[in-house]
């Protein structure tokens, strides 16, 4: 990897392709799943160690719903585990983890370990990591304008004072910087509701490799390929 590189400050990643890879190895998509949790963690710590500040994946989605009921229970209780797992990784890391989405919906005990991983690493000064878990963008930004709108109605905000700072600090991001890069593995080239509002200057990287086929090398390669775009916002080249 080259010296000179500049790295993306904030880098998110649409973790596609577990099952389609299990499938391709005669195995069940579960098992993509446990790959794909995995090359998380790996990924994790390869980009710290690169110097991106923040890394945010999208683990489950709003619509993963309505996958097969055996496969939404093999990804709850794969998430359980992660959880122990991604605390052990933030205490050794010092990773500053946050979980973006709409939580109710998640077993109460999800829920209690999500508050758990959160409040034991709030303070930590390595990478800031956000797992977006029951998470859809529509959703988040519908979230946001209701709390907004409470706050209106109950006369503490006027709306000609709202402003994209406003919503910025209602959504499930609030207080992390919009990211310089999203990556998609597995060769779809869509976003899937997510980030729909925090990508809109975002530089897109799309690639074949399927997520638990994913390395060090391949996530240089995609930092590479955003060293190489002119980075533009509202027409004034980045200095």
């Amino acid at each position: 990897m080259s010296d000179e590189l500049r790295m993306p400050r904030h880098v998110a990643i649409i973790l596609d392709g577990n099952g389609r890879w299990a499938k391709a190895k005669g195995m069940p998509r579960n098992y993509g799943h446990v790959q794909g949790a995995k090359t998380v963690e790996v990924i994790c710590e390869e980009a710290y160690k690169m110097g991106i500040q923040y890394l945010t994946v999208y683990a489950f989605s709003t619509e993963n719903w309505n996958r097969p009921q055996s496969e939404v229970d093999a990804l709850m209780k794969l998430l359980r585990n992660y959880m122990k797992t991604c605390l052990q990784t933030a205490k050794k890391n010092r990773m500053c983890v946050r979980v973006l989405g709409e939580k109710s919906r998640l077993d109460e005990d999800i829920r209690t370990r999500i508050q758990e991983l959160e409040e034991a690493t709030r303070n930590n000064d390595g990478l800031h990591f956000q797992i977006a878990i029951n998470y859809g963008g529509r959703d988040e930004l519908v979230r946001a304008v209701r709390r907004i709108a409470e706050k209106a109605a109950a006369g503490g905000l006027k709306p000609e004072e709202i402003t994209e700072g406003t919503i910025d600090g209602y959504l499930d991001t609030a207080g992390v910087p919009d990211p310089d890069l999203l990556i998609r593995t597995c060769g779809e080239q869509r976003i899937s509701n997510f980030l729909l509002w925090q990508l809109a200057y975002t530089e897109f990287y799309f690639t074949p490799v399927p997520w638990p086929d994913f390395t060090k090398e391949e996530l240089i390669k995609a930092v590479e390929a955003y060293n190489h775009r002119d980075r533009r916002y509202g027409g004034v080249k980045e200095e």
